[in-house]
């Protein structure tokens, strides 16, 4: 909640102490995240292993962060639909299924990325 006796910079800082303690909740209560935030470490020592280029570190960093944005985001729909209707409920399911297949799309599209990526490195060392 804004409080009104903030200023503009005390106003954003503020707003950036949510916004960690946000991805902090996320990385240490969210099991989905863990699991990507663990994938994009991974990821990003394979990166330097490989050594590779600027763009594709550019295209990795962005892969990465849609697919934490979306698993972010599908946390929250999900988190809002069981307060509001805790039972089981078709529509609330319906909706539930749609935001999950967002972070589906994006961990697709990372993998065709980490294809692009990688699978030329690797072929090179075989």
């Amino acid at each position: 909640m804004k409080n009104p006796n903030d200023g503009y910079f005390k106003g954003r800082l503020r707003s950036m102490k949510f916004a960690l303690k946000g991805m902090w909740l996320l990385i240490t209560t969210e099991d989905s995240i863990k699991a990507q935030f663990s994938i994009a470490i991974i990821a990003t020592i394979v990166g330097f292993y490989f050594d590779i280029s600027a763009s594709e570190w550019m295209f990795q960093c962005l892969a990465i962060g849609m697919v934490l944005v979306a698993e972010a985001l599908n946390t929250a729909v999900e988190k809002v639909a069981d307060f509001i209707h805790p039972d089981y409920h078709k529509k609330i399911g319906f909706i539930k299924d749609i935001a999950a297949g967002a972070p589906a799309f994006a961990a697709l599209i990372s993998l065709v990325i980490a294809g692009i990526i990688y699978l030329p490195k690797i072929i090179a060392i075989l």
